[in-house]
């Protein structure tokens, strides 16, 4: 875990305001192959700064694969072909997770929306500290999770904060097996 700097106080109030909810329902997420779908981890992605313990996944496969798709191609004209990535299935129950079901809804958070998932990965550091901090300040209200827009897809992403929602709220429900990206990419799948 790595220090944070201080909390932005209109940030804090904009987010404590926000509606919360329960979530209990299906989720999808890629992994690469043998890893464990319900480990947690700060990885400093889009809506964790690395101080907290998030899973990141998305309310339909098709948005599981179009995030993976998004990361593993990132520059490259052809998909690493020896590494083989499987499509999980995820049962998540969570008590109070702050739902921004759009991208709109991220603009009076201070988020330049005009450029959400617009930049390309190596850009990623004009985009992801605001949705970080966003995360952070939710995490630190003691939520137990985030509803929020993909950039990758029009399906919604559930971001679950792992420490407060508790290793219960989340139960591998299915593995779909190894994903062809080429029949992929050709016609996403229908989950």
């Amino acid at each position: 875990m790595i220090a944070r700097p201080a909390r932005d106080s209109r940030l804090l109030d904009a987010v404590e305001a926000l509606p919360f909810e329960p979530f209990a329902g299906t989720v999808y997420r890629v992994l690469r192959d043998g890893r464990d779908p319900v480990q947690c981890s700060a990885v400093g992605g889009r809506w964790d700064d690395r101080t907290f313990d998030v899973l990141y996944n998305a309310t339909r496969a098709d948005g599981a694969l179009a995030e993976m798709y998004f990361h593993l191609s990132r520059g490259q004209p052809v998909i690493p072909s020896q590494v083989q990535y499987r499509l999980h299935e995820l049962k998540v129950t969570l008590t109070s997770c702050v739902r921004i079901p759009s991208v709109d809804a991220l603009g009076p958070l201070g988020l330049k929306t005009a450029v959400f998932g617009q930049l390309s990965y190596f850009e990623r550091e004009q985009e992801y500290p605001r949705t970080q901090e966003i995360a952070e300040a939710a995490y630190f209200h003691g939520r137990d999770g985030l509803i929020v827009p993909s950039a990758r897809s029009e399906h919604l992403n559930v971001v679950v904060f792992c420490d407060p929602a508790g290793p219960g709220a989340r139960e591998v429900v299915r593995d779909h097996g190894v994903i062809e990206w080429d029949d992929w990419r050709r016609k996403p799948m229908g989950f």
